[in-house]
């Protein structure tokens, strides 16, 4: 049985030889089974999880820093015997337990509040290092920090170097993992496969060796060396990610036949004659490409990305054109009624002149017979129709003939799933999506990596601009006059709140409660009412009144963040503005400034935290949906910025979606050049 020698150890590896970092960490020395399942709570599994699991911070442990000379808010590591320890009981049930600490210099407070179980794993007398933040000075505390107790061997592992910190589960001490870890990356990092080494070594950047760069992550020698290992990981990873897209698509190319999409411009002509605008340069790239792809050998598969208002919707109208000239119907996936019923209203205004049928088919109302009947399906005489909805498209018993363009319009609103299962009605149909929501640069390279992307990136000319204000609210009276004046000049406003009903305590507004305040504050102007749990018929009746000026004010929550489109509105009013995304908010206000007047945006918010303040300054300060998109993704993370719905996305162990986007760019290109079968 060979053996190998690590840190002094000699351990046996002759049954892992032919992949020792598949081998599962039960079977590694001081591990076990209890360890292992424990471990298992942190995805490790198998050696190479815990190569991957990398550390979180650094502690360095050259340096300690003096009790004495801390001052509140200082992020720091000490190290001290502890020179008393015990739970505190508290009323209610409520219990504190403390660690005090002394090095020599001065004495900290170690507490922890409602964890008496901590007793159990410190005791007067043992050396510990602490790391954490000052609270309070006098006297110095530092509240739920991290602790490990000195031992005996291994001391150049912990001690006299910069130290790695990682994530922990219960049951799992980090002094226990860290050994571990130094293990493993003395055995088992040359053993990882360095199937890259070949496409690095004719990039002009110097990469680190595959083990070396888990080496210098895992136990640098100085803090310098952590980014330069953790891009060349983080790089491996975008790699593979990016290889997995680009295969995905070579098969999907390989085996599906396109249909042909060229058409004759008998519709298009017209149509771009009769719009009473031309086309931006943007607007007309994109369309371009578009055609180019409908018109080619494979499936069009294309996410159509623009800033409200930038003019989207126009140009997938000539997709669909393009589509119905070719023999083809089309079928437009919106993910809300009123955004469906918008659509519905733009398509019959643009198409219906040109003979062309347009259905909605919503779970409300539908405009067509049950599916499956005679009307859906392309008479002699009959051009193919265009049919707009919502999920009800997704629907088994939902039906169209001959389908040759899936257009999905704010497309994240939709799971994958829902997204395949609309494509599957039809034999490989070209695959529009549409988004107002500005995609991250990052995120654009991977979540949708297997799309080609069309930029719409300036605006139609001859807008007003949209200036935004944030506001106390003390501030509300002077507010209120001011889109009264707005509202007697002959404008209009949008009102929102986040809240259906008020749900009972708490500061933040609904729309049920607030419309008779609202109502007395712009008397004797309208004030209508929107939002999701009304009737099919209300929502119309709201919408179309607003529409015809009937209605100067629309009361709502943020169901209008998409599908409204009145460019007589100016004045947009989001009371409990910090509890909005950045891009829900950019959404909001992209309901205004659609025309040629003057418009504001007044954000309203009392007692924000410091990440809704962030956000409503980035808002008062940036226009651009990009810039707001990728400040988005930096405050609330992919994970919540996707949800659910969205996946594909694997867990990046070093990379990072936020600001690595000039590494997947890197990997993207690295994969472009490989050579292909």
């Amino acid at each position: 049985m060979a053996k190998r020698e690590v840190a002094g150890t000699t351990v046996e590896v002759s049954e892992f030889a032919t992949d020792p970092i598949g081998q599962q960490v039960s079977a590694l020395p001081g591990v076990g089974g209890e360890r292992a399942t424990r471990l298992a709570k942190l995805g490790i599994r198998t050696v190479a999880d815990l190569l991957w699991h990398g550390p979180r911070r650094y502690e360095d442990r050259n340096q300690q820093h003096e009790v004495k000379a801390l001052a509140k808010g200082d992020d720091a590591t000490v190290a001290g015997p502890i020179v008393a320890a015990g739970v505190k009981r508290m009323r209610f049930g409520k219990s504190l337990f403390e660690l005090i600490i002394d090095d020599g210099t001065a004495r900290l407070h170690c507490r922890w509040w409602n964890m008496p179980y901590m007793e159990r794993y410190y005791k007067t007398g043992d050396f510990v290092h602490v790391h954490g933040k000052l609270k309070t000075v006098k006297p110095r505390t530092m509240d739920h920090p991290e602790v490990e107790v000195s031992e005996e061997g291994e001391e150049f592992i912990h001690l006299k170097r910069i130290v790695p910190v990682y994530r922990l589960t219960e049951g799992i001490k980090q002094r226990w993992l860290r050994g571990v870890m130094w293990r493993v990356v003395e055995q088992f990092a040359a053993d990882v496969p360095n199937t890259n080494a070949e496409l690095l070594a004719g990039d002009d950047s110097h990469w680190l060796p595959l083990a070396a760069a888990f080496k210098a992550v895992h136990f640098p020698d100085d803090l310098g060396q952590t980014e330069l290992a953790r891009e060349r990981l983080a790089l491996e990873e975008f790699i593979l990610f990016q290889r997995q897209i680009s295969e995905r698509r070579k098969t999907f190319q390989a085996k599906v036949k396109a249909l042909e999409c060229s058409g004759d411009d008998r519709f298009l002509k017209p149509f771009l004659a009769g719009l009473g605008f031309d086309f931006t340069g943007a607007q007309q790239r994109a369309w371009e490409e578009i055609a180019r792809d409908m018109a080619g050998s494979y499936p069009m598969r294309r996410l159509l990305q623009g800033d409200v208002g930038s003019g989207k919707t126009a140009v997938a109208a000539c997709a669909a054109l393009r589509a119905v000239e070719s023999g083809f119907s089309v079928v437009v996936l919106a993910p809300t009624e009123i955004l469906a019923e918008q659509h519905y209203r733009v398509f019959g205004k643009w198409l219906e002149p040109l003979g062309i049928p347009v259905h909605l088919h919503t779970g409300a109302r539908k405009t067509m017979s049950d599916p499956g009947q005679p009307e859906l399906s392309m008479g002699n005489n009959e051009l193919p129709p265009l049919v707009i909805g919502t999920h009800a498209l997704v629907e088994e018993k939902f039906k169209l003939e001959n389908m040759g363009l899936a257009i999905i319009d704010e497309q994240h609103k939709f799971g994958v799933e829902q997204r395949k299962k609309l494509v599957s009605k039809g034999q490989y149909p070209h695959v529009l999506v549409m988004t107002a929501t500005p995609i991250p640069r990052t995120l654009g390279l991977t979540v949708y990596g297997d799309l080609d992307i069309s930029l719409i990136d300036e605006l139609p000319p001859g807008r007003g601009p949209v200036r935004t204000h944030v506001r106390k609210p003390e501030s509300l009276p002077k507010v209120w006059s001011f889109i009264c004046e707005k509202l007697a000049e002959g404008r209009q406003a949008y009102v929102v709140y986040p809240r259906v009903d008020d749900e009972g305590g708490g500061s933040l507004k609904a729309v049920n409660q607030e419309l008779e305040t609202v109502r007395e504050q712009l008397a004797p102007h309208t004030v209508g009412l929107l939002h999701g749990r009304l009737k099919s018929a209300e929502k119309e009746q709201a919408i179309t009144g607003f529409l015809a000026g009937k209605i100067k004010a629309l009361l709502a929550t943020s169901v209008i963040e998409v599908g409204v489109d009145i460019p007589n509105a100016t004045i947009m009013l989001i009371e409990n503005a910090d509890r909005f995304g950045l891009a829900q908010l950019h959404q909001l206000r992209g309901r205004i400034g659609r025309g040629v007047y003057e418009s504001h945006c007044i954000l309203v918010a009392d007692e924000v935290t410091d990440d809704g303040r962030r956000r409503l300054d980035v808002m008062e300060k940036g226009g651009d949906g990009f810039e707001l998109a990728e400040e988005d993704l930096r405050q609330r993370g992919p994970g919540e910025l996707l949800g659910q719905a969205q996946s594909g996305l694997p867990d990046f162990k070093f990379g990072n979606l936020i600001d690595d986007w000039r590494l997947i760019q890197k990997a993207r290109d690295l994969v472009a050049r490989e050579p292909r079968d």
